[in-house]
This record gives C-alpha cells, sequence and structure tokens, in this order.
C-alpha cells in the first residue's frame, strides 16, 4: 500500500448536487445567498434585488387563488406520443420523467377558483414540466377551460410560462396555435373578460397565439417575453438589438402589453380589473357614461331607479346614478345657456 492510497481512502464521496441540502437559495441577478424561508415567505421574489424566480404551477394557484378555493379539471389528459418521436431520448420516457419530477399529468393545471371571492377559471402552465411546452393536452386544456368560462359567465385567467410549441409532437403542436386562438375570439363574442400574464419565459408559439390576445395583458417585472431568441433575431436582421430587448419593461415601453405588476400584487390587480368587468360596473356605464350626454330631454329619476331595480344593483350604485345624472342635467342646462347667449 502506497502513502497515497492511505489518504484516498480517507477522502469523502461529494453529494450529488440534487442530494445536497436546499436550505440556501441563490438569486440568478444579483447572486446573493439567503435562506430559503426568507425568499419563499416573499413568494420566490429577491428580498435584496427583487428578481423574480420561477414559480411552479402549484405555486401560482396558491398564490392567485383564495385558500381551499382551486378545482382542478381534466387531470386525466395524459401526452401520448403520435409520431413515436425520439431524439436522445424517447418521448414517452420524457413524459414519464416530467411527471415524476413534477406531479403533474401536464405542463397546464387548469380549473375553477375564487380571487377575493370572484369565481373564476385559472390556467397555469409549469415551466418545469418540458419547459412548459405547449402541445395537445395542453391546447385542449386551454379549450375546455374557454368552454367552462362561457357555459359559466366566469372570466378566464392564464398565466403563459413556456419555451413555445413542443417539438416532439411537430404539427400536432403547431395546430395548437390556431385552436386556442379560436376559442379565445369566443370568449369576446361572449363578452367574457380573458386576462393573460407573462411570466419568465413566455416564448414561441404560446406567445404568438393566445398569451398576446388577452382583453388586457399583464407581465411581472423583467419578464422575457418573444417568439425567436435574440440570437436567431440578430443572425436574421444583421444588427444589434435594443438593450433589454424582449424583456417585459421594453414591451411595456413600446406598447405591447398594459401593465407591469409585482408578483406580491398580482392577485389584487387581478381583482380589481375584473370587478371593473363586472356586472354592476356595466350597469353602472350604462346609466352613468356618456350616453346621457347624448340626451336632449331631461332625465326623469324616478325611471332611472325603475331601470336600476330591475337589474338588482348595490344603493350605491343607484346613488352613484343618481347624482351623476344630476350633475349632467346641470351640465345641459348650462350649455343650453351659452348657446342661447351666443345666438
Amino acid at each position: 500500500m502506497s502513502f497515497l492510497d492511505i489518504f484516498s481512502k480517507k477522502k469523502k464521496v461529494q453529494s450529488a448536487p440534487e442530494e445536497a441540502p436546499k436550505h440556501w437559495v441563490k438569486c440568478d441577478k444579483c447572486n446573493s445567498l439567503m435562506y430559503f424561508k426568507e425568499v419563499h415567505i416573499q413568494s420566490k421574489v429577491c428580498p435584496k434585488c427583487e428578481y423574480h424566480m420561477k414559480l411552479s404551477a402549484k405555486e401560482r394557484i396558491a398564490l392567485l387563488s383564495d385558500e381551499g378555493s382551486f378545482v382542478e379539471f381534466d387531470k386525466n389528459l395524459i401526452p401520448t406520443d403520435p409520431l413515436k418521436f425520439v431524439d436522445k431520448k424517447s418521448y414517452k420516457k420524457r413524459i414519464s420523467q416530467a411527471r415524476e419530477k413534477t406531479g403533474n399529468s401536464s405542463a397546464v393545471i387548469s380549473g375553477e377558483c375564487n380571487v377575493f371571492g370572484m369565481p373564476i377559471q385559472l390556467v397555469c402552465f409549469d415551466f418545469t414540466f418540458m419547459g412548459g411546452s405547449l402541445a395537445s393536452v395542453e391546447g385542449e386544456k386551454i379549450v375546455r377551460a374557454v368552454n367552462r368560462s362561457i357555459e359559466k359567465k366566469q372570466p378566464l385567467v392564464i398565466v403563459s410560462s413556456s419555451g413555445g410549441a413542443r417539438m416532439q409532437e411537430s404539427t400536432y403542436a403547431l395546430l395548437q396555435m390556431s385552436k386556442t386562438s379560436a376559442a379565445i375570439k369566443r370568449l369576446s363574442d361572449h363578452k367574457i373578460p380573458y386576462i393573460s400574464i407573462l411570466t419568465d419565459p413566455t416564448m414561441g408559439g404560446v406567445s404568438a397565439s393566445f398569451a398576446w390576445l388577452g382583453d388586457i395583458i399583464l407581465a411581472e417585472p423583467e419578464a422575457l417575453v418573444g417568439f425567436a431568441g435574440q440570437r436567431v433575431i440578430k443572425q436574421t436582421i444583421g444588427a444589434d438589438l435594443p438593450e433589454g430587448f424582449q424583456k417585459s419593461e421594453f414591451l411595456l415601453e413600446h406598447g405591447l402589453i398594459d401593465m407591469i405588476v409585482k408578483r406580491g400584487k398580482m392577485k389584487k390587480t387581478i381583482y380589481d380589473l375584473l370587478n371593473y368587468f363586472s356586472d354592476d360596473s356595466l350597469v353602472q356605464e350604462e346609466f352613468v357614461g356618456i350616453e346621457y350626454h347624448k340626451q336632449t330631454q331631461e332625465l326623469d329619476n324616478e325611471a332611472i331607479i325603475e331601470e336600476l331595480d330591475s337589474k338588482e344593483v348595490s344603493e350605491e350604485i343607484k346613488d352613484e346614478a343618481l347624482e351623476k345624472a344630476e350633475e349632467i342635467v346641470e351640465e345641459k342646462k348650462e350649455f343650453e345657456l351659452k348657446l342661447k347667449n351666443k345666438s
């Protein structure tokens, strides 16, 4: 036995990365090392630089829905292998590994929940399941969620986190772009609101279809959103790209999204936006909106009250409608007086 053999026996075998304790989390942006509870208590937002780390679909659902209110649908839908696709691994093996890793049947979890008591249909992508890629099952779950929204007259919220269409299903995956887009159009026909939330990353066929079709499009800070990657675009156009290209801040500045919302405020923002589209708000617009300005006759308060009673709106809305009606009457009188003086 040599001198080196003595020390080689005492050498400890290092744990594999997946076996190492995960009590510490490193921020991908500022490289700060933090205790995991410090990060998780803030919904995986770095307390040092406010970088928004990736959330799983289940974590996203817990963040957006009222506790215990989420009911999952279509869990029995499982991806198949229509093309018998094999690259480094068979498609069936990749699906099996993804299911074992995430505990999900596909890259999408869809269901019904409450947001501060308001019922909605919620669809969340999970990037850890094959990059959140869009395939046949994912497209079908989205379409079924749209059908439930129409049937129950509930708003639809889709949280996207995806690398695009799933190459292992080829054209089957690409067809989901048109399939989901056509379904979203039906929501518009039925005047049911749809909020699309873009998280890091939202790319490829997802961004080129339903993700950009929201009545309101929200995004998290510094989310990567686009179709092709920056390197591909740069090689195609042969020019340097602007700084921060494809980040949510750049998209907001250029009018491609409506709002950037921090993760901690996302649930309240969704509720506020959907509350604006609620029946009471629509009735309020109907009775105190611009239509009154177009009227030439005096407003009849009794008729307004009778009409509002038939809509079963709150007393607060009634008072607001009557107050607005009185203001419009006064504005009309002032306008008529100005016309008379000019003549």
